[in-house]
Formats: structure tokens, sequence, C-alpha cells
């Protein structure tokens, strides 16, 4: 079954199966549907050329899925959970290492119960997932992955946010910070923060701002910040607001010259600024967009995107920054998409990302000079295929040498 166009109550995400009646609103992962991780790709990995794609193997890969998560582990991409029709959520998982282009399934043993549209950090040792959503409702549950030992450990529920799906989840070196999404059919202003060292949670303080479904949520090093989405009257935001976990304390986002209301906006943190881009918005026709912006928080200021030579607008795409530009692939604006685009942010211009198998709904992880999008959907369903996008930097320009001297 496909995606309805026209969406409806808080969004534009359509759930399989007879159980899913409620239609809630579409986030990207990230940071939503999954986690953007950097780290550099194995020693010994085949050297790629720059702009060209790799399939990755699906000897052993996981069944095919959406609304999955993965993480990049500094050696290998983790995928796991999501959705493949029926009425519930999948508990399985693979772990894909690019130098040998192969998969190891992880266990199922100890896992959290089928779920998807739930998130994903990497800590430097394990994967924690947490919340989502099956049949039989939203979770406030999850679990810590440790893929040295192929193990899993259910993390504590004392104290744990309301459960919740399509929520947003950042990694701050110390702790899982989770907040918004859509519980009990009502978006929520609530999160927490879980500190795996002690399986402990601590409640964040009330933003004061909007709740909010299909936003961008991205880690700074010292604050969290989520921008965009829906709130609980089904309004699209241009709004956000930036979380300090060491004061518990909020402050919004400046609105002057911020990006259109959207949700289903991607966003990237660059090592000085924020970047959202893409997402739509619907007021009786469905409006793909590809504009963005770029926040700077030091400043509290936006500047926006080029336009000129901008891909395709777009939602359930993913974003993946690189150190030096930000790459969007992949998505639907009503077809899926098989293309993207390369946003260099110190020159504001795009360059063409070449196209690929056309999918939305995947998740993508940065190795360090490669982007690898795995699952999502496409017109003839789900599936377990992927691809490595090379996006290597390129050579130093050599400098020329000094012209020597004549000797006297």
């Amino acid at each position: 079954m496909r995606k309805e166009t026209k969406p409806s109550m808080k969004g534009h995400l359509a759930r399989r199966g007879a159980l899913y009646l409620l239609i809630v609103s579409a986030g990207i992962l990230l940071v939503f549907l999954g986690s953007q991780s950097s780290g550099n790709i194995s020693e010994g990995a085949p050297l790629c050329a720059d702009g060209t794609w790799t399939p990755t193997s699906t000897t052993n890969a996981p069944a095919a899925r959406e609304s999955h998560t993965a993480v990049w582990t500094g050696t290998e991409m983790i995928v796991w959970g999501g959705y493949a029709g029926g009425v519930n959520g999948l508990n399985t998982g693979g772990r894909y290492n690019p130098s040998t282009d192969s998969w190891t399934a992880t266990s199922t043993t100890g896992a959290p119960a089928g779920r998807s549209n739930h998130t994903a950090v990497w800590t430097g040792t394990e994967m924690i997932v947490w919340g989502g959503g099956a049949a039989s409702g939203e979770f406030n549950t999850g679990g810590k992955y440790n893929p040295s030992t192929d193990s899993w450990t259910a993390i504590s529920t004392t104290g744990a946010p309301a459960a919740r799906e399509l929520h947003s989840a950042v990694w701050t070196g110390s702790e899982m910070i989770v907040w918004g999404g859509e519980g009990g059919g009502l978006v929520l202003d609530t999160g927490g923060r879980y500190n795996p060292s002690t399986d402990s949670w601590t409640a964040t303080s009330p933003s004061g701002g909007p709740a909010r479904v299909g936003h961008s949520a991205v880690w700074t090093d010292s604050e969290m910040i989520v921008w965009g989405g829906q709130d609980n009257g089904a309004n699209y935001l241009n709004t956000g607001e930036r979380y300090n976990p060491s004061t518990d304390s909020w402050t919004a986002t400046s609105t002057a010259s911020a990006p259109s209301v959207r949700a289903g906006n991607t966003g990237v943190w660059t090592g000085s600024e924020m970047i959202v881009w893409g997402g739509d918005f619907f007021d009786g026709t469905n409006h793909f967009l590809n504009t963005g912006g770029r926040y700077i928080p030091g400043t509290d200021s936006w500047t926006a995107t080029s336009t000129t030579n901008v891909p395709a607008g777009r939602y359930h795409h993913t974003a993946m920054w690189t150190g030096r530009q930000m790459i969007v692939w992949g998505g639907t604006n009503g077809p899926d998409l098989n293309s993207g685009g390369r946003y260099n942010s110190s020159a504001d211009s795009w360059a063409v990302a070449s196209v690929d198998a056309a999918r939305n709904l995947h998740t993508a992880v940065w190795t360090g000079s490669q982007m690898i999008v795995w699952g999502g959907e496409d017109a003839s369903g789900y599936l377990n295929t992927g691809g490595r996008y090379c996006a290597a930097a390129p050579s130093p320009t050599p400098r020329p040498r000094p012209t020597p001297r004549p000797r006297p």
C-alpha cells in the first residue's frame, strides 16, 4: 500500500495495517528515523571515485523494511527495527561492514519489542534504541546493543518519558536526549535525558514553546536545537528552540529570516551552524520544499540557502554532513526520488549528486568518505538493498613552488 498524498490529522505518514488508523507527521531522522553519525571508514576499505555509487551486498542482509534506524560505529553500520507490513514492527537488524561488503545479523535475544518510528544513537561502544510504535501503541522502552558481544540490555523505564514515536534523539557524549514526538494521539512537548552509565532518566523541563512532531534536531556540543515540525493543532512551524542540559533551560531561536513553515525537514550540524532543508506543508495542496536555512546559534541569526541548482523539493529524504558539505538524497514528492544534491555552505552552492535506485523512508550514515543508504521503500514495495555513495574530499591543490633566486 502506498502512502496517501493528502495528509490528515497531524501530518502525512500513513501507517500500514488495519489497526493503524491514526495519521501522524513524518519527521526525518536523522535524526528522526535514523542517526547522523560521523567516523572514519575502516582501515583497508577500498578507495572510491568521487560521485560514484557501489551497491551493498544483499547476502545475509536484514529483511526489507522502512522507518528503521541506522548508526555508524566507526567500522560498521547497524540497522535495526522498522516496518514491513502487517500490524507489528520488526525487532531484527544487521551490521554492515563496508570494507568487506558483508552483513552479520544482530541477536534477537533480549532485543526490544518490534517497532518503527523509534530513534537510535551511538555512544562510542553501544547503540541505544528507544521509543517508537507498533499496533499495540507507542513505547517508552528501549535497549542497549553491544556489537562486540552481540548482546542486548534493556534500559530502565523508571522516570522515562511518556511513550511516543516520531520524536527526536541526540547523543551529547554522555547522555541521550529524547524530545517531542507523538503519543496517545497528542503531540508532546516533553522529553528526557538518559544516562547509560547509571541506567537512569532525568526529565527535561518543558520548553515553553509549542509541542512538535516531524521536526529536526541537532547537537551542537553544548545544546540541542530543535526546529520546524507541526504542533497539536496540526499547524506547520518555522520556529525552534535550544535546550541546554547543563542548566535544564530552553531559549527560542530567532524567526527573523528563518525558513518557511514545514515538517519532515532534515537538519545537520556543521560544527558552527545548523542547516535545515526540505520538508513539506499542506494547505489543501502538498507543497514539497527545496528551500532551507543556516542557523548560527552564536549570533541567533538565519541565512537562506541558495536555490540555484538546488535539488527538487522533497520529504522523507536523508541529509548527512561530511565535514565540508551537506548531502541530501532520496525521499519523495509524489514519486519516489533517485536524486539528491551536495550543498557547500562556505560557497552557498549546490552540486548534483548522481542518481541511484529511488527510495524514501530509508536511512543513511556517513563513514568519513562514503554515505551508505539502506532500506526504505519504492513503488515496488519495501527494500533490503542499499548503496555506498562516494563523496571523498578532493585532493588539496598543490602550492606553487617559489621561483629560486638567481645566485649572485
